[in-house]
């Protein structure tokens, strides 16, 4: 899985050759431990995207953070999975919440066999074992983990645990954040903690790129029904930037999932009421969104309609 990242990348998105032999060069230089190949992501699905693929893969080899901004369906987490795959690194997926704080990040006191150990967290094991560690939704941090994130993200590139010791982050560990716009809970991010990474702005992905993901994917769907299906999700977005919708129908990967039940046998109608339609709760919303699938997918479809036998 992971050499076909490689060729992914050189012969299927067409990145820089440089980039590429960079990757085979930082995994050459930085060994994965047998014990940690278990925590090597394995994504079901590829980012596609040639500009945000170089741009990604050249800050992490220039040994930069990368904080993923963007709107809902843009690819943020598969990227960063993606990330992890292609340089072989161990992954900490980190999501911040109301209780998150700095023991939670760093590591705690804990007993075990009648004495007082340290537990360590997942900042701290990212750092020792040059890992990637994947801060999710990181406009959702509270204060005190914003200050361990400001030392973590730091040039100094050092923790200090307190009632421990200083210890230095590993060569190969890169911190990649995302953060999506307008969540309840979010805020906005710091001019110092900004400063910290490099910058990606996640376009939504082009209909050519959906097209791919739906044929790699879904090989047998039937070619109508993948226009049909790259079509309906540009018009669900169409009706969400018009404020017609919430963007809480705005999801590809429900629309994935979508699909997966047509497959088990689900019909169309009720499937996409799974994936889709039903994660607005409000009547009139949930009429106004069927009305657009009716338009592109009839609810009575079934799986020999809409796949290849």
């Amino acid at each position: 899985m992971a050499e076909y990242m490689l060729d992914f990348l050189e012969k299927e998105e067409q990145i820089d050759p440089e980039l590429v032999r960079g990757i085979e060069e930082f995994r050459d230089k930085h060994k994965l431990r047998e014990e940690m190949e278990k925590r090597v992501p394995h994504p079901r699905f590829k980012y596609y995207g040639k500009e945000i693929w170089g741009e990604a893969v050249a800050a992490l080899l220039c040994g930069k953070n990368l904080l993923l901004a963007g709107g809902k369906a843009t690819g943020k987490n598969v990227l960063a999975e993606n990330l992890a795959l292609a340089f072989q690194r161990p992954a900490w997926n980190i999501s911040f919440h109301v209780n998150m704080d700095a023991s939670s990040l760093i590591g705690m006191d804990t007993f075990k066999d009648g004495e007082v150990t340290f537990r360590p967290g997942p900042v701290f094991q990212c750092a020792g074992e040059g890992g990637f560690g994947i801060l999710d939704e990181i406009n959702m941090a509270k204060n005190e983990a914003l200050a361990v994130l400001h030392e973590v993200l730091d040039y100094r590139r050092s923790i200090d645990v307190p009632g421990y010791d200083r210890i230095e982050m590993s060569e190969a560990t890169r911190f990649i954040a995302t953060m999506n716009y307008g969540y309840a809970g979010t805020r906005e991010l710091n001019e110092a903690l900004t400063s910290r990474f490099a910058v990606i702005q996640m376009p939504t992905i082009t209909p050519d790129n959906l097209e791919r993901l739906l044929n790699v994917n879904f090989p047998t769907l039937k070619k109508k029904y993948r226009n049909q299906f790259g079509q309906l999700f540009f018009e669900l977005q169409k009706k969400c930037e018009s404020a017609e919708i919430s963007t809480k129908a705005l999801d590809l990967r429900g629309m994935l999932d979508a699909l997966d039940l047509i497959q088990k046998g689900i019909p169309a109608g009720a499937a996409i009421d799974m994936g889709i339609t039903n994660k607005a709760f409000d009547d009139y919303e949930q009429g106004l969104i069927r009305d657009v699938i009716a338009l592109r997918i009839p609810a009575k479809l079934t799986r020999r309609d809409i796949f290849e036998e």
